[in-house]
């Protein structure tokens, strides 16, 4: 306290010592406080003052512009064209001239555009000489409204007011500058002195500090801070010669400021600062009133009689509008320079030297020669040489250095300045010529003759034609200029500076304001400019005429001529600028690389992939060692050619006993096997030329085998083995040689082979299925020696196993092509293919079952013993991967022996085998071969039946009927005993169709296949027409997803209405800035877009507030919002964010483009905060859109962050690698965080983002917090058991007060494997159980990682089981399952986990008697093969003691075995359905569930329940497992639902 106490006295000592000698007021630099009553009058930014009612369009605002009034440029070349070259009718001097410019800019300052930006641009008339010499009339000269009161110009009572930028009274603010900070940084602060450049005669370059004017030099387009220098004025560097008259008083003040220090040495830099400010100005002051003012209007000032209150002297529009033009009749084309010895100096320009400084090339010029070399010299030069010089005459015309080459606007370089003063002045509103003459006391203009006789009479004539020859339209611009003595204006001038006199407190007369003495005011009074200028020039009194206003004869000096245009330099040309020129192409490259962020990062999502997908690849290496055997040195290393489009591979020839030669790869896999012995000779083709390193081994019925050898000493090692092997076998060597290229040519590759076998099996099924020949193929083409080489090929076994999808060793493979192959070569032609496809395809029942027969009758004795039949079971069994033991085999065997009554044979002939299978003729009716891979492509033809398409590509592999008779006792088939085939009504209408080609056994019907699935009567159901039925299925849509429905529509609704207030507001009801007219459709999409995604972004938090989810979805807020949809939500809500982004950047783009072509003057209403008009017009380029402002770079940024999240949260790459996803998506931090940053700059708007966020991220916020609290706590693991199919079974702690629901989800980390990301897996512990449990299929890196941790060798060096952390539980649609009276759970593959903990809730809820309100629960397990999760049966088993209400049914699907050959499946049908009817248990399974073969039937399952639960209204449906399987159920219930009955409510677990 004591030393901010301190500090203040400090400072106030500070001030009172630096003006201990400031004994007066110190008038404000401001203007404000110089009226006590009326505080701002004169003050910066104060309303000018109408003389008389503005004259508007509307009498509001709008301005009068064509056609109530003339065209601007036309008026101006009627009024003021003319030639130049006639002096001042009064001698008045070009100085006079540019002083009064000077002491314009002291008190108007009316430059500054008004905001929002409005135009009253210039329409030039075609063919234009100056503006449109090629007469194209679309050139239109930009012309800018200035700035106006924002309170005014709503209503005709408060009419448009523009205001003043500078102070309004005659106070040197052309000096020091309007504002105490311009002020300041022209100031040295050292002896009270102005800041000075070199040589201290000149002001400092402009360094930023102060807002001067910095306009492009228009006849060279150069622009910047060079050259321009630090004055009291902004437009004081405007041309050469009001600087050099600005700079006379800068040097004034300086001197006067040392000659003060010399005389008070004592006295601070303050103190002689403002001394000398107060005198420069009253001189200022007396110069413009008693020495500038009379000389310019002929007449003297009336005499001062003291400050008048009361007297408002604020500026009028009328005397803005008329000084200006005056004085532009009095300008010159161009300006001597002249020393003080009368030396008028020569003038370099283009093209030679000139007389004088030409005026129109002296704007804003940076150029060397202006006011360069000792720049004091040639300010003193101007100076004298103005002095010397006389004005143009005071009439109506204007040289065309104004007229024509007036420095221009925006793009522009040139305009007129005329026309732009007629333009003002209908900005300004200002009255008609005739109503201000009788405000000023003059007598109006009668008639056009008035003007007579000093204007030529063509002048009267144009003038009166744009004005329709009514004097009452005649504006008073253009009035005035043409009056012989401009009365008008000066009556004008006159009582505007008289206001200003009269009204200034601080006038240097006003004996009452305490500023001078008597003596001191009358030593100012006769201070003139002449003894300004000896002061601060090098010229001696002598050297300038005592009134350097007027050069009378017998002055010093005379100027050589009065100059005219012809003695100058010519002016410049006009130029367009173009804001965007050399942007183009660094715009669209930076569109292009916004547009390919996604790909960018999708190709590094790639390598990512690639590289977990390696190092998954080297864990499963790791986890399970190769059993691949090593190559022995005996092989002989060479380069396989595969053709002339493959890349060659590296392979192992070895040669083996038996006459076969095996092909290795480098793991000493076997790529392929050819046999020798089963040629007569053996044919090798060696190349001679190429380093001779190539050997064509052919083989006459298989591909050609080709060898590339690293050099030829290789090769013949090769061929020298072969030949010894060969020799030892007794078979022949047939060598040849050719050139390598011929060699190739020759070969036959595997891809010919292929396809050579393509067409072997078209016109096989061509054969059998009866198809057109010609549409298989005809051998008439030129193809046809081709074809016939196709026909004439044989199979090999290979070639066979791989046609069936199977391995070439199997044993089925063995007896099929023992079978086939009839001739015992060792290959299958066309002809011997073709039986046995026959008896397949086409076959009854009898031949079909006589053909296995024959293939497993391995002695061909007739009859097939029990070791034979066991033989064909196990056949069949490799399909399931050996699911059944031998002993299960020889049980089934038994059994199907003593069912048929032989119990006693050994063996069975085949009527025996025949009746064996009595019972499943329909089964072997639609039996066939399942032709596997690119072979089936012959069956697409459209000439096969469809039937027997779907069958052959059928994944169920056979068709089951109900026996209605028999009644099953087993719990769990009240429902189906059998699974219904989708293509049953298909088949039935194929067979009673083509009967012909599907025998009937005797005695059977064709309806027996249509099964009787229901006990109960099937409701009544009523046709109805096409529209009916698209009604009804859309009153069920919406009946079935109505929550979805309304929290979408809402949702969007809400997004729209968002979206909709801002384009509207900024398109209509923004603050005016202009920027709806600047860049209207690139605004309201950006701004509109920009509302969206705050919202978006903010409330899509919600859906991961996985916590409140689970509490809420217990509460009745669960009947209105679809919960389970969360994820999907948050999906659907980022996919719409991300849409809404691409919009706002889109907007944006539109945005930079239009901003990077706006002017500055338009850019500096639009972001005042950021840009500041200097005249340069230049604006920003786009890249300084993109990469130097916040937005920009925050923008660019959060492309780049919203490319990453997306892609890598994308299903595939969410699979590939979910630690990569894991650690994108927590990049939502650093996005919210930058979004904040993106519109906190308030480039456009004030931030609103946080209207949106601040709730949602509260909520997240607490529910994040609370999920931390759980996750800090370790659970220990309590028994980890490694089980078959890469399942990892956990079971550990359940922590205190943890209550969970069975079919609900945790997320569990594990700091052992290096990494905090956390998994989502769902619980398979029943809620009553102490511990928790968890079954991990071991899929991807961290899961793989998992099951290697707590394997029994890890766990072994570790010594303890590794600790896990909880976060959970979290609910989902599977916990609701006791919630419908009728359940239906799907669980394919690892999805069958939370059904495990539903399963055990069931069984233990039964036990104790627990009232449930579901009735009956069909439990679904899809799985590729029963091995896969034995864990499973155990629970299933468990149920299935414990259900003794027969509330459960259990349907298991092997899916495997869809994918194989349907004979076998059939056969393993039989034997699965005996087994089920002896022993009342699976084969496969060991329960008492049915077991089926091949994908399970959604529709007829789901339609036969509507039928069984007809009473049911609701019927929950709930599936887990592979998306293919779950959109199948999705599907199903989507399709059922679009009829009027049960309902199916499908929930499917998402994480």
């Amino acid at each position: 306290m004591m030393l901010s106490l301190t500090m203040v006295l400090l400072v106030t000592w500070t001030l009172g010592r630096a003006q201990e000698n400031i004994s007066w007021e110190v008038q404000r630099y401001d203007g404000w406080y110089n009226n006590l009553l009326h505080h701002s009058r004169g003050s910066v930014g104060a309303r000018l003052l109408r003389l008389l009612p503005a004259n508007y369009a509307d009498g509001v605002y709008k301005a009068l512009q064509e056609p109530y009034v003339p065209n601007a440029r036309q008026l101006s070349n009627a009024v003021a064209r003319g030639p130049s070259g006639l002096p001042s009718r009064w001698n008045v001097t070009a100085l006079a001239v540019f002083f009064g410019f000077h002491v314009l800019s002291d008190i108007l300052g009316t430059e500054k555009p008004g905001c929002p930006a409005e135009f009253l641009n210039i329409r030039i008339p075609a063919g234009d000489l100056v503006f449109d010499p090629e007469g194209t009339g679309d050139v239109v000269l930009p012309f800018q409204r200035i700035h106006w009161a924002m309170e005014t110009g709503q209503s005709p009572n408060s009419p448009r007011e523009q205001t003043n930028e500078v102070t309004g009274w005659l106070d040197g603010s052309s000096i020091y500058g309007p504002l105490n900070s311009w002020s300041d940084a022209l100031r040295s602060f050292s002896g009270g002195q102005l800041a000075s450049g070199p040589g201290g005669r000149i002001p400092r370059e402009t360094d930023g500090r102060v807002h001067m004017w910095k306009a492009l030099d228009p006849s060279t387009g150069q622009g910047g801070p060079q050259g321009i220098y630090d004055l009291g004025s902004a437009r004081g560097n405007e041309n050469s010669f009001l600087q050099a008259v600005s700079i006379a008083w800068f040097r004034y003040h300086n001197h006067l400021a040392a000659t003060l220090a010399q005389r008070h040495p004592t006295w601070s830099d303050e103190d002689l600062f403002q001394h000398t400010r107060k005198r420069v100005i009253a001189t200022f002051q007396s110069i413009v009133l008693y020495e500038w003012l009379p000389t310019l209007l002929g007449s003297r000032v009336p005499e001062y009689k003291g400050y008048q209150q009361h007297l408002d002297p604020s500026i009028s529009p009328e005397f803005v509008a008329a000084a200006g033009q005056f004085l532009a009749t009095m300008v010159p084309p161009g300006i001597y320079k002249r020393d003080p010895k009368c030396q008028f100096q020569k003038v370099p320009g283009p093209g030679g030297s000139f007389p004088a400084l030409r005026l129109c090339n002296s704007y804003w010029s940076r150029e060397s020669t202006r006011l360069q070399q000792t720049k004091e010299v040639d300010v003193d030069n101007l100076l004298l040489g103005m002095s010397s010089q006389i004005a143009e005459r005071e009439d109506n015309i204007v040289v065309e250095d104004l007229q024509d080459y007036w420095y221009g606007p925006l793009k522009y370089s040139r305009t007129d300045y005329v026309a732009s003063c007629l333009q003002r002045g209908r900005d300004l509103g200002l009255p008609t010529y005739n109503q201000a003459r009788e405000r000023f006391g003059l007598e109006p203009l009668q008639n056009w003759s008035d003007f007579a006789p000093h204007l030529e009479q063509q002048v009267l004539e144009n003038v009166a034609a744009l004005y329709a020859n009514s004097t009452a339209g005649l504006e008073l611009l253009p009035g005035g200029m043409l009056e012989a003595d401009g009365s008008l204006f000066s009556a004008i001038i006159l009582d505007q500076f008289v206001r200003l006199r009269d009204g200034d407190r601080f006038w240097f007369e006003n004996t009452k304001n305490g500023l001078f003495t008597v003596e001191e005011t009358r030593e100012i009074r006769n201070t003139t400019f002449h003894d300004v200028l000896t002061a601060v020039t090098y010229a001696d009194p002598t050297d300038l005429q005592p009134h350097v206003f007027v050069w009378s004869k017998g002055d010093p000096c005379p100027q050589p001529q009065q100059l005219t245009a012809q003695h100058l330099a010519n002016c410049t040309p006009m130029m367009v600028l173009d804001y965007f020129k050399g942007s183009g192409a660094g715009f669209a490259i930076i569109i292009v690389v916004l547009c390919c962020l996604p790909l960018v990062t999708l190709l590094v999502a790639w390598i990512v992939a690639i590289l977990r997908k390696r190092d998954f690849q080297k864990l499963q290496q790791k986890q399970g060692p190769s059993v691949q055997r090593e190559v022995t040195g005996e092989a002989i290393h060479a380069m396989e050619w595969h053709g002339p489009k493959t890349d060659n591979s590296p392979v192992y020839i070895q040669l083996q006993a038996d006459e076969v030669l095996k092909v290795l790869d480098r793991t000493g896999s076997v790529l392929r096997s050819i046999n020798l012995k089963a040629h007569q000779r053996v044919e090798v083709v060696l190349s001679s030329n190429k380093g001779n390193k190539a050997l064509l081994l052919k083989s006459p019925k298989e591909y050609d085998l080709v060898l590339l050898f690293s050099e030829e000493a290789e090769r013949s090692n090769f061929i020298g083995k072969l030949r010894g092997y060969l020799e030892e076998g007794s078979l022949d060597l047939h060598m040849s040689e050719m050139k390598e290229q011929n060699l190739m040519k020759r070969a036959v590759t595997q891809e010919q082979r292929k396809q050579t076998l393509e067409t072997f099996f078209r016109h096989l099924f061509a054969q059998v299925l009866e198809i057109n020949r010609s549409d298989a193929g005809e051998l008439n083409f030129e193809s046809s020696q081709k074809a016939k080489e196709s026909l004439t090929c044989e199979l090999s076994r290979a070639e066979f196993a791989e046609a069936l999808g199977l391995k070439a060793h199997s044993m089925f493979v063995d007896s099929m092509f023992s079978l086939a192959d009839k001739d015992g070569n060792g290959y299958i032609s066309f002809r011997e293919f073709l039986d046995i496809l026959v008896v397949f395809m086409k076959g009854s029942p009898q031949e079909k079952s006589k053909v296995m027969f024959r293939m497993y009758d391995i002695d061909e004795n007739g009859f097939l013993s029990k070791e034979e039949f066991l033989r064909m079971l196990r056949s069949f069994i490799e399909i399931s991967n050996n699911c059944l033991s031998r002993d299960q085999a020889e049980q089934v065997t038994e059994s199907m022996f003593r069912a048929s009554g032989f119990q006693d044979r050994d063996e069975l002939t085949w009527e025996d085998f025949h009746y064996m299978l009595r019972d499943h003729d329909s089964e072997l009716r639609l039996t066939q071969l399942c032709i596997k891979g690119q072979w089936a492509g012959a069956l697409g033809h459209p000439s096969v039946p469809e039937v027997l398409k779907q069958n052959l590509h059928n994944h169920a592999s056979f068709i089951r009927k109900k026996e209605p008779k028999r009644q099953s006792s087993i719990s769990n088939r009240t429902i189906l005993e059998e699974e219904n085939d989708p293509n049953l009504d298909i088949v039935n209408h194929y067979v009673e169709r083509e009967g012909r080609e599907l025998r009937k056994r005797p005695g059977r019907k064709v309806n027996q296949y249509q099964l009787q699935l229901y006990t109960e009567a099937q409701r009544k159901t009523y046709e109805r027409n096409k529209v009916q039925q698209k009604i009804q299925e859309f009153k069920r849509f919406v009946e079935n997803y109505r929550r979805h429905i309304v929290c979408v529509v809402l949702f969007s609704a809400i997004t729209t209405g968002v979206f909709v207030e801002r384009a509207y507001y900024y398109a209509f009801a923004s603050p005016s800035t202009g920027i709806s007219q600047t860049t209207f459709v690139g605004i309201i999409i950006s701004r509109g877009s920009a509302a969206c995604i705050s919202f978006m972004y903010s409330y899509i938090l919600l859906t991961m507030c996985r916590n409140l989810i689970t509490v809420l979805r217990e509460t009745f807020l669960n009947h209105y919002i679809p919960f389970d949809a969360a994820v999907d939500f948050h999906r659907w809500v980022a996919m719409a964010a991300l849409i809404f982004s691409v919009l706002h950047t889109a907007g944006h783009m539109v945005n930079v483009y239009i901003f990077s072509v706006t002017p500055l003057s338009v850019l500096s209403c639009l972001f005042s905060n950021v840009f500041m008009d200097d005249g340069s017009q230049l604006p920003q380029k786009y890249y300084w859109w993109f990469f130097q402002t916040i937005p920009g770079m925050t923008g660019v940024l959060l492309l780049v962050i919203l490319a990453v999240m997306y892609v890598f949260a994308t299903h595939h790459f969410r699979r590939v690698s979910f630690q990569g996803f894991w650690i994108t998506h927590h990049l939502y931090m650093l996005l919210y965080i930058l979004v904040i940053v993106h519109g906190s700059y308030a480039l456009i708007q004030q931030p609103r983002f946080h209207i949106y966020f601040i709730i949602p991220a509260l909520i997240y916020s607490a529910d994040k917090l609370f999920s931390l609290s759980r996750k800090k706590v370790e659970i220990s693991v309590v028994k980890a058991e490694l089980l078959p199919s890469g399942v990892t079974h956990l079971q550990f702690q359940r922590p205190q007060d943890f209550d969970y629901k069975s079919g609900q989800w945790v997320r569990i980390a594990c700091v052992a494997l290096g990494t905090t990301e956390y998994h989502p897996f769902t619980l398979t512990s029943a809620p009553h159980e102490d511990t928790l449990s968890l079954h991990i299929r071991a899929v991807g890196p961290w899961t793989t990682r998992l099951r290697e941790l707590y394997s029994p060798e890890s766990l072994a060096l570790i010594g303890k089981l590794p600790k896990l952390y909880l976060d959970g539980p979290f609910g989902e649609g599977h916990q609701e399952w006791n919630k419908f009276k009728v359940s239906v759970l799907v669980g394919g593959g690892i999805g069958v986990t939370p059904f495990a903990s539903i399963l055990k809730d069931l069984v233990f809820k039964s036990s104790i008697s627990s009232k449930l309100q579901c009735k009956k629960i069909y439990f679904i397990w899809v799985t590729r093969t029963q091995r896969q999760f034995e864990w499973l049966a155990d629970i299933i088993r468990e149920v299935e003691e414990a259900d003794r209400n027969s509330l459960v049914s259990v349907h298991i699907y092997i899916t495997q075995l869809a994918e194989k050959f349907d004979l076998r499946t059939t056969m393993l049908y039989i034997c699965e359905r005996h087994f089920q009817k002896v022993l009342n248990r699976s084969l496969f399974t060991g329960l008492r569930a049915i077991t089926h073969f091949g994908r399970p039937p959604f529709v007829p399952f789901f339609s036969s329940l509507q039928e069984v639960h007809h009473e049911v209204q609701k019927i929950g449906v709930f599936s887990c497992g592979p998306p293919g399987m779950t959109k199948s159920v999705e599907k199903a219930c989507q399709q059922l639902n679009k009829k009027d009955q049960t309902y199916f409510a499908h929930h499917y677990e998402n994480f």
